[in-house]
């Protein structure tokens, strides 16, 4: 099984351990015989590399399945328990066949002492809690990661599922809004119904590509609004004005798809519109990388009913993009919002902090 397979630290810390073990354990068994006989080089540094091997081994398979049996973070004192348990006693079994297997056939002339296999006990159990603590803290560092990552990856879905939830919001309110305009006009001028209708394709199909997209440049965001300026202008003709002064370092920064129609239709929506009152809305970009749409308060005296999606909406893209700057401002004469332009650098970096 995959999980059963050995990790980096594991065979490192076995690497680095097992040639220390066998110096200690032949030198409990033959003292000082170990630096002058060669026999016990040749023969039984082999046999307890072999055998330690073959126990290390045997602790890796019992750790990991015990973490595939008890996988909760609730489980842990209960798996690391029974760890212990079973390291202690793989270890004793390991010791005591080799001590006791080298005296039964006189190994090497090998006589067993009891107080030599207890040091060796001892010592075995020590080195082998300080790997099995190096073991649990990889395995618990991983799992942290992951639970990280699985959590991060989450949080994208859910913001992504939010930004298409708030996307969905946007073409039925904006068409709603086109086909009453449409009604009205086939009513009081065909030829003017049909121009609009034209518009509203061309409008419309710039619309749906280019709210596929979470984020949009200004650049592009400006032509539709240019577009769709057109569609005002062909139900209000003059009393409606849009003034655009967009500085062109600003062209290629970034802001939530639609924000500006959005903000066009609402002023269009809650402000009396008239000829010989128009109402005037003017786009541009201030120092700070800040777009802010204003227009002159001329408010209804009826309120026309409102879901209020499209203000809500801009803010909670910002929101969920973690970039500040949406502001709203309201005084007695004039009604603003200030869009912050995101530079697409920016909106790279934070993702790459994200995934780290």
């Amino acid at each position: 099984m995959k999980q059963m397979k050995p990790t980096k630290v594991e065979s490192v810390s076995f690497i680095i351990m097992m040639p220390f073990l066998c110096v200690l354990l032949n030198y409990l068994l033959f003292e000082d015989r170990m630096f002058t006989d060669y026999r016990i080089w040749l023969f039984s540094f082999p046999i307890i590399y072999l055998q330690g091997f073959v126990s290390w081994y045997l602790h890796v398979i019992v750790m990991h399945w015990l973490r595939v049996e008890f996988p909760d973070i609730r489980q842990t004192t209960l798996r690391l328990t029974i760890l212990a348990i079973a390291h202690i006693c793989m270890i004793a079994a390991t010791f005591i066949s080799l001590f006791y297997t080298y005296d039964a056939i006189h190994f090497l002339g090998y006589r067993l002492e009891i107080n030599q296999l207890k040091y060796a006990l001892y010592c075995g159990v020590g080195l082998t809690m300080i790997a099995s603590t190096m073991w649990e803290a990889d395995y618990t560092i991983k799992q942290w990661k992951s639970s990280v990552a699985e959590k991060e990856k989450l949080e994208q879905l859910t913001i992504q599922q939010e930004f298409e939830t708030l996307k969905s919001q946007v073409n039925p309110h904006f068409l709603f809004n086109c086909f009453n305009t449409l009604s009205s006009l086939i009513s009081e001028d065909r030829c003017q119904a049909e121009f609009f209708l034209d518009e509203l394709s061309k409008v419309y199909r710039y619309l749906l590509r280019n709210n596929e997209d979470s984020l949009t440049t200004l650049e592009t965001e400006i032509q539709f609004i240019e577009s769709y300026y057109r569609l005002l202008k062909t139900r209000h003709g003059e009393a409606v004005q849009l003034q655009v002064e967009i500085d062109k370092k600003y062209r290629q920064y970034l802001l939530p798809s639609l924000s500006l129609q959005m903000l066009v239709e609402n002023a269009v929506k809650h402000n009396t519109v008239s000829k010989y009152k128009p109402l005037t809305i003017d786009i541009f970009t201030t120092t700070g990388n800040k777009l802010v749409v204003t227009n002159n308060l001329q408010a209804k005296t009826v309120k026309a009913p409102s879901n209020k999606i499209g203000l809500e909406n801009i803010r909670t893209k910002y929101s969920l993009l973690n970039y500040p700057g949406f502001q709203v401002l309201e005084d007695l004469k004039t009604f603003s919002v200030v869009l912050p332009l995101i530079w697409s650098k920016t909106i790279d970096e934070k993702l790459v902090l994200r995934e780290s």
